[in-house]
């Protein structure tokens, strides 16, 4: 089966049933998908964004949160120098380089809704 990297940013939107989110679904039809584990952290501190933003749908929200648990989304490390050296010569933050490089490392598409860093 197809293997294809996700960014918070992307599967936030399919979480959270944002406008993107059938955009995204499409983009990773059925692949297998995969993540730096800092993902988790990502989509913790949206949700915690979200809740400060909406406390009125807090319980939805967590409950949107809740259900990456129940996603098949392979975690992987990274190499810490190696995705420095990529952010330092893209210009883009660490985080977002975390992806791409774990995108280049598994020779995988990468899906974003940050087009700065789908376009690398």
């Amino acid at each position: 089966m197809a293997v294809k990297v996700i960014d918070a940013s992307a599967l936030a939107a399919i979480l959270y049933a944002e406008p993107e989110a059938d955009m995204v679904a499409a983009a990773a039809g059925d692949a297998t998908l995969a993540a730096p584990a800092l993902i988790e952290y990502e989509l913790g501190n949206v949700c915690w964004k979200k809740i400060r933003r909406h406390p009125q749908q807090a319980e939805a929200l967590r409950a949107a949160f809740s259900t990456m648990s129940d996603m098949e989304l392979q975690l992987h490390d990274v190499e810490p120098g190696s995705v420095l050296a990529l952010a330092e010569s893209t210009g883009i933050t660490y985080y977002d380089a975390s992806y791409l490089w774990l995108a280049e490392r598994l020779a995988v598409p990468l899906i974003s809704l940050d087009r700065r860093l789908r376009d690398r």
